[in-house]
């Protein structure tokens, strides 16, 4: 008996050290990455709700639906990493409604700060990711700085 509930003891201390392996560290990177995504798609969409001039209003749903898009491929890679679902992060605190629309402005910083991550996390990664990151990098500086320049600054 003594020799059962030990070897059971055993038993239960072994199936427990082989749980699941720790995800790859680039998961974490393609979760931020997704995370940034779907923040600026929400406030590109959000500045343009805000009744900007017609052409910068479909200049902005351009880019949060690119940036969509981008959500999208790198749920899609994530999925493919991991086998299921990736976590992403998700805000702890409450938000509290914001005291003015977004601007177009607050979206070209935006895509700044996303293009400068995903270039830097390309650097970082090989084969596809390596080309998904520099794609979104490439897409989010052409949208920031050919989309989304106002016209007066165009000429």
């Amino acid at each position: 008996m003594l020799f059962s509930a030990a070897a059971l003891a055993l038993l239960g201390s072994a199936a427990a050290a082989c749980g699941e392996p720790p995800p790859p560290p680039e998961v974490d990177e393609l979760a931020a990455q997704l995370d940034r995504a779907r923040a600026d798609s929400q406030l590109a969409s959000d500045a343009a709700a805000a009744t900007p001039p017609p052409p910068t209003a479909q200049a902005l749903t351009a880019v949060a639906s690119e940036r969509s898009a981008h959500a999208q491929a790198l749920s899609d890679e994530l999925v493919r990493m991991v086998g299921k679902k990736a976590p992403t992060a998700t805000p702890t605190s409450t938000t509290v409604a914001p005291a003015k629309a977004p601007t177009t402005e607050d979206v070209v910083a935006a895509l700044r700060q996303s293009a400068d991550a995903a270039a830097q996390s390309a650097a970082t990664q090989s084969g596809y990711r390596a080309g998904l990151l520099g794609s979104i990098a490439a897409s989010c500086t052409a949208a920031y700085s050919v989309a989304l320049v106002p016209p007066k600054a165009a000429q």
